[in-house]
């Protein structure tokens, strides 16, 4: 999949705005007590944190570790942020990791690198010389095309120096690397841990692609274009350097109990995927995706996306809409819809119409479906290009048109999956692997969620961790 392409089809959906967020707090998503509250201007950068107030303490007594033993200061908090995807990010003096990437570790010490690494970047202020290093090359180019009258001249510069900033960004990644194992190590963290942590991240990232239907090793190709070094580049600059090899101890079992139980979805205020199905318990509402195509989850709206360049955005409105949806649909959409038609969907009020072929987007056909539910409406917004865009948009109506309320039954039943650690003990790898709650590939996200080679190195551990339904 060409994912250039995709973020020019998502262009075209600006159209759909934002969900809105319930009024009341999302319910803690690990059965924890307490929040931790973010400055309004960091959470809107990062999200909300996460409620647990136990895995909070955990994270920030590894960072505080790490701080200590390498003699740094600066007053830094360490956090979980309440969100599925594997990450973590520095801001100001914040070093963040999202349940995803928890969930993604084998142990404190590969914990330690992760975090180490974001310190790393704000002790050397990584954030603020790239800033400096950008400026310098648009001043460069602007003063290189007055200088030669020539626009396209400037836009030589800027190619040039763009491409140079990428690589001065590959080196601020294997600075904090480095960085990071000197950190853990102090710490008394084994120095293999920073190798491992990259390894966890590649093999996630292989799995995604994978489940997008691309090539496992496309994470692994060098790029002039990334502003990040290939992961075989970092594991190889790690293992080259004597601490590399430095003993301590991973602390497992700590790690384990911290995590098990923890929610591996996204918070019940964002809605659940299942499968081709987003269900939203807090606002009630669900529809199903049409077959061949994957759902990605985000705070302002859900997003549906194929092989076949189709792409459907699905988003709720913030504020009520008053009057007929057809005519807020030929007052609201810019360019403004043709083919406006009224219906109903399960028996909601609904409104579609046709993006104009004359609006030199150069991507095809796009549709718009609006439907009210009580006091809201909610947007789909379709493209599709190509040979088979006739049938890829009809495919998209189909799915706008399974948009439902959910009763307060269903919408009480749904929770999120959790990650429990067990032992394997009497199951077989083949066992393990069905019980995972996902449609496709099982044994593999097992394994990488495990950090196993093989389904025999599964038995042979004395716990393992398994999503749960």
């Amino acid at each position: 999949m060409d994912f250039r392409r995709i973020l020019a089809l998502v262009a075209v959906l600006a159209a759909a705005v934002a969900c809105t967020p319930p009024a009341e707090p999302p319910a803690s998503t690990t059965g924890g007590r307490g929040a931790t509250a973010l400055p309004r201007d960091i959470e809107k950068l990062v999200g909300p944190a996460d409620r647990d107030a136990a895995l909070q303490s955990y994270v920030d007594r590894v960072g505080q570790r790490i701080v200590t033993a390498a003699g740094l200061s600066g007053g830094y908090r360490f956090l979980v942020l309440d969100s599925p995807v594997a990450n973590a990010h520095a801001v100001q003096s914040y070093v963040f990791v999202t349940r995803g990437l928890l969930a993604l570790l084998e142990n404190e010490a590969e914990l330690a690198a992760a975090v180490g690494h974001e310190l790393g970047h704000l002790v050397q202020r990584h954030a603020a010389q790239r800033a400096r290093v950008r400026q310098g090359v648009l001043d460069a180019a602007v003063q290189a095309a007055a200088t030669s009258g020539s626009v396209n001249v400037g836009r030589s510069v800027a190619q040039d120096g763009l491409l140079a900033l990428r690589r001065y960004s590959r080196e601020q990644e294997l600075e904090a690397d480095r960085l990071a194992l000197a950190y853990i190590v102090k710490a008394g963290y084994p120095g293999s841990a920073m190798a491992s942590l990259i390894d966890r991240l590649r093999r996630q990232s292989a799995l995604e692609a994978q489940i997008m239907g691309e090539s496992p090793d496309i994470g692994d190709r060098p790029s002039a274009s990334s502003t990040h070094p290939a992961p075989m580049e970092r594991t190889s600059a790690i293992e080259a350097l004597p601490l590399a090899k430095a003993p301590g101890d991973s602390n497992q079992k700590g790690y384990f109990a911290a995590i098990n139980g923890m929610s591996v979805d996204d918070p019940p205020s964002e809605g659940f995927i299942r499968g081709r199905s987003f269900l939203h318990p807090v606002l009630r509402i669900a529809f199903t995706a049409p077959p061949g195509f994957r759902l990605f989850n985000e705070s302002d709206g859900v997003l549906a996306v194929n092989r076949e360049r189709s792409l459907m955005g699905f988003s709720c409105l913030s504020t009520p809409v008053t009057g007929p949806l057809d005519e807020w649909m030929r007052n609201r959409l810019k360019p403004t819809p043709t083919d406006i038609q009224t219906l109903e969907i399960n028996g909601a009020e609904a409104a579609i119409g046709a993006r104009p072929r004359g609006s030199d987007t150069g991507l095809g056909q796009a549709r718009y479906v609006a439907v009210r539910q009580g006091g809201r409406v909610c947007n789909f917004a379709m493209v599709s290009e190509g040979v088979d865009q006739d049938r890829q948009i009809a495919a998209m109506i189909a799915s706008a048109r399974t948009f439902r309320t959910l009763s307060a039954a269903e919408a009480a039943a749904l929770q999120p999956y959790r990650l429990r650690i067990v032992s394997p003990a009497g199951s077989t790898p083949a066992s393990l692997a069905a019980y995972m709650p996902y449609p496709d590939l099982k044994m593999e996200r097992l394994l990488v969620l495990n950090a196993a080679q093989s389904p025999a190195e599964l038995g042979s551990r004395a716990q393992i961790k398994v999503i749960e339904p």
